[in-house]
């Protein structure tokens, strides 16, 4: 028994009829939001069937993918083929598992239950060839039967959705957005930031905003919230916490919408993380002034320095160590460039924003500078923390090696 896995690969979508073409997701036509999923997913071969090519010229333009129409001979393939049903949203990880899933050469896979999506890891280039003209013919039904549906079916694939008509819009785009939640996020921000961040980005999705341009807004936002804190009166340091609060759901759409859109840039990371480091810096800063004022005394200013610089020094240090690296998807995913471990672990456990909830705690009842206290003894802490994880990792990466 032979085992492939593939090294060549094709993603094929039969022609959509009209309607499905048409169907917008999430600011996105269907036939380009598969597209650049593949693209993402790294298949080297994308073809859509169009009836006539003006069918889906404009909306496939700057992707990757290929039309082919009747008229046109189909191209010589090898490896593995994957034909995908036009009505299917699919989600990068699933395309990803397709390439490198493991199966028997010459077997041809068929999800039965869905009937979405159809594998065939061909022996010799005729048997794609013959599957393919199936598939013109009359799509994935007789293309199974061609491909003489012999092998272990798919199970049902958790990663795609299929539309079934207009009334299935609705619950894609939820299903769609739902699957922008990490599983890193803090309590807080996974039940109630998020809820509202997405309710935002259905919206924007639709609206020429672009990723970076939500960036700014929720700098600006933030901004506005750290200079509330210059008063030492609790009405308007409440209202400058809430303010931050509101930048902190707003920075979430950033990246809700590049991800959703397959806008993803290294620029837009950077500006993204580099933003949220000068909002916090401006916040600590504002308390020590406000504080420092209000009690005309000079020490406060001693607090929001220690906090300022070790939030910036932390910063930098992951930067440098977990950023430095270009790639694909969200540039930040982790403090720490280390291997996981309980150490790793807590370090983003401990970078999460829900310390946000205390500053309005505390900003309630006009003690913010409480919170500066907490910041100036925790930034720098944190600083050292990092450092010592790497340091740890180093020198286990030398002790292996």
């Amino acid at each position: 028994m032979t085992i492939s896995v593939a090294v060549s690969a094709t993603l094929w979508v039969p022609a959509p009829p009209a309607e499905t073409a048409a169907v917008s997701v999430l600011g996105l036509p269907l036939p380009r939001r598969t597209a650049l999923a593949a693209a993402r997913a790294g298949f080297p071969r994308i073809f859509f069937e169009a009836r006539h090519e003006g069918d889906l010229r404009e909306i496939l333009s700057g992707t990757p993918a290929k039309i082919v129409t009747p008229q046109e001979p189909l191209p010589q393939l090898t490896g593995r083929l994957i034909l995908l049903a036009p009505d299917v949203i699919p989600q990068v990880p699933w395309l990803r598992s397709l390439l490198a899933r493991p199966f028997q050469a010459g077997t041809f896979l068929f999800d039965v239950e869905g009937g979405a999506v159809a594998v065939l890891d061909a022996a010799r280039p005729e048997d794609l060839a013959v599957v393919l003209a199936a598939a013109r013919r009359s799509g994935l039904a007789e293309a199974r039967a061609a491909g003489q549906a012999a092998g272990v079916p798919l199970s049902r694939p958790t990663d795609v959705f299929v539309v079934r008509g207009p009334a299935d819009l609705p619950s894609a785009e939820r299903w769609l957005l739902q699957s922008l939640i990490k599983d890193s996020e803090g309590f807080f921000s996974r039940h109630f930031e998020r809820r509202i961040s997405l309710g935002l980005t259905r919206r924007l999705v639709r609206t020429p905003i672009t990723p970076n341009a939500m960036t700014l807004v929720s700098v600006g936002v933030g901004l506005a919230g750290a200079a509330l804190f210059l008063s030492a009166a609790a009405a308007f340091q409440f209202a400058g916490a809430l303010l931050f609060l509101l930048h902190s759901i707003l920075d979430g759409c950033d990246g809700e919408l590049a991800r959703v859109k397959f806008a993803e840039s290294r620029f837009g990371g950077v500006l993204d993380f580099w933003g949220d480091n000068v909002v916090h810096s401006a916040v600590f800063g504002c308390l020590a002034v406000g504080w420092s004022r209000a009690a005309g005394d000079p020490r406060p200013l001693l607090a929001g320095a220690a906090a300022i610089a070790g939030a910036l020094l932390s910063a930098g240090f992951v930067y440098r160590h977990a950023m430095g690296e270009v790639r694909e998807g969200p540039q930040f995913t982790s403090v720490t460039s280390a291997p996981a471990s309980r150490f790793s672990r807590l370090a983003d456990a401990l970078a999460r924003r829900d310390f946000i909830y205390v500053l309005i705690l505390l900003s309630a009842f006009g003690k913010a500078h409480w919170f500066l206290v907490l910041m100036a003894v925790g930034a720098p802490v944190f600083f050292f923390f990092l450092v010592a994880i790497e340091a740890s990792a180093r020198r286990l990466g030398r002790s292996l090696s």
